[in-house]
């Protein structure tokens, strides 16, 4: 008996998806979004300290857990957050929403200028933002909240 439940556990625990966490710069960034070839990548931009940001989060992490075994679907999380935050408020709030997906830190804010109008040239900085890339192109961005049924759609329209 004893034996059957520690081979459950070891088996759960061989299932879990480790989530990768890191701070990046953009530069680093672009070369993990270009390394995702014939996917639809789904990169929503967040912070902790922003509550449309927090709330809209579970409803990111249903919908990834539907396509989640998807070959041609990815989701990544890019935090705003300052670098010194990974360890204490970021990762807390990772494991307080079981976020899946793997996250970035986006510590680059001396050149933010650079890179929030190279995202999208209509992009204030507000966030949420989230971006759509399919085969490295991107192919829609939205400024501020989406709700569940929108992003399920937006995956939908563009997955094909």
């Amino acid at each position: 008996m004893k034996f059957s439940i520690l081979l459950v556990l070891l088996s759960l625990l061989s299932c879990t998806h480790t989530t990768t966490t890191a701070v990046v710069n953009f530069d680093e960034l672009q070369k993990i979004l270009s390394t995702k070839k014939d996917k639809l990548v789904v990169v929503n931009f967040w912070a902790t300290w922003c509550p449309p940001c927090v709330s809209e989060l579970p409803h990111f992490m249903e919908v990834n857990n539907e396509y989640a075994d998807q070959d041609s679907y990815e989701m990544i999380l890019v935090s705003l957050d300052k670098a010194s935050d990974l360890e204490t408020s970021v990762r807390k709030m990772i494991d307080k929403l079981n976020i899946t997906t793997d996250a970035y830190i986006l510590d680059d804010n001396k050149r933010m200028n650079e890179w929030i109008p190279a995202i999208d040239a209509g992009w204030s900085g507000a966030i949420p933002a989230t971006v759509f890339y399919k085969n490295n192109k991107k192919v829609l961005f939205v400024e501020g909240q989406i709700t569940k049924e929108e992003l399920k759609n937006a995956i939908e329209k563009h997955k094909q």
